[in-house]
């Protein structure tokens, strides 16, 4: 029986649904990644790799514009340090609004995932 043809059949069209799962997610990864506390992007990036395994991994190209996006809307805010050796970092911190959108987007994932995850198994 062949295939239907949205199926994804080749490693590239794997790769771009991966993609935009991803892109679909990272505003609800960044915010959750800053619940505990500020970070800067590099750190961000970093823990987004290390804390998924490889398997969400993130460049700083495709972080920095979700970051601005967050800033823009007022999600998050934002503070300039610079240590006593290095470059200036620019650190990032959930807002009130923050922390409720992070609320609607878990909400929103967790609805989406459980109803996937119950349709998959029948």
């Amino acid at each position: 029986m062949p295939e239907p043809p949205d199926t994804p059949s080749t490693p590239d069209e794997r790769r771009s649904i991966e993609r935009e799962l991803k892109r679909g997610s990272l505003e609800l990864i960044v915010l959750h990644l800053l619940s505990p506390g500020e970070a800067y992007g590099y750190e961000i990036v970093s823990r987004v790799t290390a804390d998924s395994d490889g398997a969400l991994a993130v460049s700083d190209g495709t972080l920095y514009p979700v970051l601005y996006r967050l800033e823009r809307a007022g999600f998050v805010a934002v503070r300039w340090e610079t240590p006593a050796r290095g470059v200036p970092r620019k650190y990032y911190r959930l807002t009130d609004t923050g922390r409720q959108e992070l609320a609607r987007l878990r909400h929103e994932w967790t609805t989406f995932a459980e109803a996937l995850t119950k349709l998959l198994r029948q």
